[in-house]
């Protein structure tokens, strides 16, 4: 049974635009992916990027995709690549000092108040008693960033105790 098709017109500059933004969705699901059995990557992106490129042609996109020679899939240029370098960039930068910042916080706050004490507390006091956890961690990484963060030996590690 085959799907029902629809047309969607499109300009040359909102496709370009959507080859920009379907490579970009495809990128955050598939990019930290190795394909093993264990963290395979998410086909329907990859299916949904290979069609819309697949288009590009017709919309005289030669630079920024191109057939695969050996299995003849529909792959991103480096053009392509490069003229997206900064925004995934940013999102890097963006993604790494936020959840370094949320990562810290939860870390101090579940080790001053201990999981048992933290699963009794309402939503209302659970934030309140986080608030001073995440303004510290605010405060470090906006005044020293990386700076002031060093691995201090002895401290027992609880992912790996044995290594301390």
């Amino acid at each position: 049974m085959q799907e029902d098709t629809h047309d969607i017109p499109f300009t040359r500059d909102q496709f370009r635009k959507l080859l920009r933004i379907v490579y970009l969705g495809n990128w955050l699901v598939n990019a930290h992916r190795d394909n093993s059995k264990n963290d395979p990557r998410l086909k329907e992106f990859d299916e949904i990027e290979e069609y819309i490129f697949s288009q590009a042609h017709r919309f005289g996109f030669k630079t920024l995709v191109e057939r695969d020679k050996d299995d003849e899939r529909w792959l991103p240029t480096r053009a392509l690549e490069e003229s997206l370098e900064d925004e995934i960039d940013s999102y890097d930068d963006e993604t790494f000092w936020e959840e370094m910042f949320y990562r810290l916080a939860d870390r101090d706050f579940f080790r001053s108040y201990g999981e048992a004490d933290i699963r009794k507390m309402s939503l209302m006091e659970r934030f309140e008693k986080e608030q001073p956890f995440r303004d510290k961690w605010a405060d470090e990484i906006d005044t020293y960033g990386l700076e002031r963060i060093d691995i201090i030996a002895g401290i027992p590690s609880p992912i790996h105790p044995d290594h301390s």
